[in-house]
């Protein structure tokens, strides 16, 4: 999973069908895949629009 997030996070356009295959081999079933997906790209939006605005630096 933490592979899939960071790729994910690094290069969306990288994530493939076979990144899905690894992580149902891994007992993830899709809602799972879905909700690893809407998390992981829920804090890149949040941390990237906190970054830019400068939220949180002195």
């Amino acid at each position: 999973m933490i592979d899939y997030v960071v790729k994910l996070t690094k290069d969306a356009t990288k994530v493939s069908p076979l990144d899905h295959e690894q992580l149902r081999a891994a007992s993830f079933d899709d809602r799972a895949i879905l909700q690893i997906t809407l998390i992981a790209a829920w804090f890149n939006y949040i941390n990237r629009v906190a970054d830019s605005l400068g939220v949180g630096r002195d």
